[in-house]
């Protein structure tokens, strides 16, 4: 039975939705003018409009679902709610289908190279290879440029109809500084007519487009379109360099031809079955209940009136439509309305009234004229994936390592091998009159400490015989372990347990106990600890009680780090296991 492209009344059941979408929307922004600064639930009144009682229920919601993070009054943007942005991304394919191509085309151009799709009058990036120099250029997943101030516009725009065009007119009329895309620097008066119309005309022509410091002084880019079978522009592959490396001319001279080589064979993979991903880790994010209880319904009637079960009900069905599945020709063609049910556990009716909303507002089409098939739209970037996509492994371990400290209260840290030691990337510490007292930055001997112990015992059997081979062990205290063949069988030991407690081997009156943090592939990238004096009790007294908040707290690191890094690199600063 055909739905068709049916508008619903925003404003009935279905409203909870449309207000939690602005929440986050203003929250973005707010995020990105501001940074880390806080974000209070007043101002999200004054940038939605909506009531106070109504912005406090959508933060709790939100919090419940674990998209945004309190702390105090404050309102922040939690990792998890990539995994809204990574629904589209997985469900457009372009990240698996394209990134590849990307990459190589950044190694051999020395270039950075990043991956474009048109979303309204602008142009939304969903790829990139970046080229790390001083003077780094670079576009975030999840930026929106308008269309004038980039090269993949003018290849977008020579596919506008005249309703498109009206559009554009009206936002540049009505948004003449750009303040509607924080990506961009702002304007600090009206721009003249940047001859947008006769560069658009000049793309359809030649095949390619340029960006000659358009965005700001000193970037240049030359961008190509990827089309489908039908000739229609799916997206454009842009280069960006600087000019202290080339001009428009030259860029254009250096790189058109191998771009232009490499786009046969992405149409080709754009036209290939989709890559076929795992599904997310079983109690992480809204999972497929197979047809049990509907858990916004439990959520709602555990929480209370607070709770708006419609506003979670659409975000389920939004990540649903990144959701594979053979039943429907995978996320990338589309997803019925009887598959987004069968993923998310509601009632066909339920998911109809949220995914028609979903349509209404922008975050989702319909996938062919006859409206079977749903699938989302990159706007639903919009809601925080460039900010979140930008923290970096530390700034996403952190507030789950405030959570730790404040239920266990004591010291936590964070660790890397770093050649033959440990070198502690983050720390929350406790407020105690006695205290750990250790810095970022920080190195110790792997051999005498349980995060080194939990990091060694994550190498290969290769690597961990090759480090014991080459390890001459000095006694720091007179416990330490210093023996090579009881340092393998400790190794073992940790490797089999998934833990390690290391009592008073690296200083006298410290105990500590690490257990290892796993990136998406399940290999060890950072050893989490808690540091105490041993003088609070026995080893066995300690284990027993914080190794399973130390572990909780891995597992919520891990839960976060398999969703920023699912089609992208971490963002800038300290890498995982770098």
């Amino acid at each position: 039975m055909s739905l068709g492209p049916v508008s619903p009344p925003v404003n009935g059941p279905v409203g909870p939705l449309e207000r939690g979408l602005a929440v986050l929307c203003e929250l973005t922004r707010l995020a990105a003018h501001r940074g880390e600064a806080a974000v209070r639930p007043g101002d999200l009144v004054r940038g939605t409009g909506l009531a106070r009682s109504v912005v406090d229920r959508v933060v709790g919601t939100l919090e419940q679902l674990g998209y945004v993070r309190l702390d105090g009054r404050d309102v922040s943007l939690a990792t998890r709610l990539m995994e809204l942005g990574n629904a589209y991304l997985a469900a457009s394919g372009l990240p698996d289908a394209l990134g590849p191509f990307a990459e190589r085309l950044a190694d051999g151009l020395d270039e950075s190279v990043s991956v474009a799709v048109p979303d309204g009058d602008g142009a939304r990036f969903v790829v990139q290879a970046t080229r790390r120099r001083t003077m780094s250029l670079a576009f975030r997943i999840g930026d929106l440029l308008p269309a004038e101030r980039c090269a993949p516009g003018a290849l977008f725009a020579a596919e506008w109809d005249e309703r498109a065009w009206a559009a554009w007119r009206a936002r540049r009329a009505a948004d003449p500084l750009d303040a509607g895309f924080p990506a961009v620097p702002p304007r600090h008066r009206p721009a003249a007519d940047t001859g947008f119309e006769a560069r658009v005309r000049d793309a359809a022509r030649t095949g390619w487009a340029a960006d000659d410091q358009l965005i700001e002084p000193g970037l240049v880019a030359v961008s190509v379109p990827v089309r489908d079978g039908s000739g229609r522009t799916v997206c454009a592959v842009n280069v960006v360099s600087h000019t202290s490396r080339h001009d428009v001319a030259s860029l254009r001279a250096a790189v058109l031809g191998p771009l232009r080589a490499e786009i046969p064979a992405m149409e080709a993979a754009l036209a290939a079955p989709p890559v076929r991903r795992r599904p997310p880790e079983e109690g992480h994010g809204p999972a497929a209940t197979g047809g049990t209880e509907d858990p916004a319904r439990a959520a709602k009637r555990e929480l209370g009136a607070g709770y708006l079960q419609s506003l979670a009900r659409g975000l389920t069905v939004l990540r649903a439509l990144g959701t594979p599945g053979e039943e429907d020709g995978g996320a990338r063609h589309g997803r019925t309305l009887t598959a987004v049910a069968e993923t998310t556990g509601l009632p066909r009716a339920t998911a109809r009234r949220s995914l028609l909303t979903l349509v209404e507002l922008g975050y989702a089409e319909y996938a062919a004229a006859d409206g079977r098939a749903f699938r989302p739209l990159p706007r639903v970037l919009e809601l925080g994936y460039a900010p979140l996509g930008d923290r970096s492994f530390t700034e996403l371990a952190q507030p789950h390592m405030r959570e730790l400290v404040r239920t266990v209260h004591e010291s936590a840290s964070l660790a890397v091998l770093d050649g033959h030691d440990i070198r502690y990337v983050a720390r929350v510490p406790t407020v105690r009159i006695m205290s750990v007292n250790i810095t970022i930055g920080t190195r110790f001997p792997a051999y005498a400490t349980s995060m080194g112990r939990v990091l060694l015992a994550g190498l290969d059997p290769g690597q961990r015989a090759a480090y014991l081979a080459g390890l001459d062990p000095t006694p720091l205290t007179r416990h330490t372990v210093t023996a090579v063949p009881e340092l393998a069988r400790v190794l073992e030991r940790t490797g089999r347990d998934g833990y390690a407690l290391v009592d008073e081997e690296l200083e006298e009156g410290l105990r500590s106990l690490a257990v290892p943090v796993r990136g998406a592939d399940r290999q060890v990238v950072a050893a989490l600890n808690i540091a105490t004096h041993a003088g609070r009790g026995s080893a066995a007294a300690a284990v027993e009680e914080l190794l399973p908040a130390l572990r909780t707290a891995a597992a919520r690191i891990e839960a976060d780090l398999a969703t920023a890094s699912a089609h992208h690199p971490l963002g800038a600063g300290e890498r995982v296991g770098a």
